[in-house]
């Protein structure tokens, strides 16, 4: 009887404690490096809270003398439960304006290529495959510009932005139509706003939270790009995702995830191999295609990217 109750508050504990630090990740956001890095991880605590609460609906039912000690655990549970959920339902809820009739659908791609290790044919051919008519890339090299040359992507995407550069550097956006008025923007890393026909674009990459300062710094960077330029769409490596305080700010000044609008849920792209692919499966979503007031979310989906670390993001936008 004792070793069941000792296993018990194990599984418990393994459900229960984790969720709790990231609820309190979320909830208080301090600047510390495990906190940005377990906020990325909110929609994580959905199940985690369900599999505690369950447990404890369990004891109870089963055993009247541990009411003391579980049903103060299934309010905890239950608490975390409708919190999180709260925090995840804009992601399959929600209002979704239509675009405006007759209007052609945009098709945008976004994928890291994981400092140029990631095979530039394939993304290539994913180009050609999804019918993209804007590819934004991050971590792009002279030696995987060089191979997505050679597999036709002049042809296919003939107008670009942006420099290749060594290691994390190089952000880069091609186009099937021309794209002009390019300007750096102030990330560690690099982004770029340019104009797409009448659309303006933003294409960032933002540092990661291993440097938590860098980090911090180039995110309110994006924030004030985005707030002062009023660009339509925001596309890139986010390095964050929806529950960060960064793109909740963004997100109350009019800039949305094109899937959370299009109420397509929780996609998450990273880690999508290499030393943080602990599961076997990615576990945050921090690449996003962002949509001002002016486009209409149609619906998004992720791709794979062999030799990265991340999954693309392949959305479809129209003007309203």
């Amino acid at each position: 009887m004792r070793a069941r109750m000792v296993a018990f508050w194990v599984v418990v504990a393994l459900a229960l404690l984790p969720a709790l630090a990231i609820t309190a990740a979320r909830l208080t956001e301090p600047d510390l490096r495990v906190a940005v890095e377990l906020v990325a991880f909110t929609p994580l605590a959905l199940p985690l809270y369900a599999v505690a609460l369950l447990l404890a609906l369990a004891r109870l039912a089963v055993r009247r003398r541990w009411r003391t000690a579980a049903l103060p655990l299934a309010l905890v549970a239950l608490a975390g439960l409708l919190l999180h959920g709260w925090w995840y339902a804009p992601q399959v809820t929600g209002a979704n304006p239509p675009a405006a009739a007759g209007a052609t659908p945009i098709v945008v791609m976004t994928a890291n290529l994981r400092l140029g290790d990631a095979d530039g044919i394939e993304v290539v051919r994913t180009a050609n495959d999804q019918h993209v008519d804007l590819l934004v890339l991050q971590e792009v090299t002279p030696a995987v510009l060089a191979d997505m040359d050679r597999a036709g992507l002049r042809d296919l995407l003939p107008y670009r932005v942006g420099l290749a550069g060594s290691m994390a550097s190089g952000t880069m956006a091609f186009a099937q139509t021309p794209l002009t008025d390019s300007e750096r923007l102030p990330t560690a890393l690099g982004s770029w706003s340019f104009d797409l026909g009448d659309l303006r674009v933003q294409a960032v990459h933002p540092t990661y939270p291993v440097d938590v300062d860098g980090w911090t710094k180039d995110q309110a960077a994006v924030v004030r790009s985005v707030t002062d330029g009023e660009p339509d769409l925001v596309v890139g490596d986010f390095n964050a995702t929806v529950d960060h305080r960064s793109l909740r700010t963004l997100a109350d000044r009019g800039y949305r995830d094109v899937g959370e609008l299009a109420n397509d849920g929780w996609h998450p792209t990273w880690p999508a191999d290499g030393a943080f692919d602990v599961l076997g499966m990615p576990l945050a979503q921090i690449d996003h295609v962002l949509v001002g007031d002016r486009l209409a979310a149609l619906g998004m989906t992720t791709v794979g990217v062999p030799g990265s670390d991340h999954r693309g993001v392949v959305a479809t936008v129209a003007l309203k």
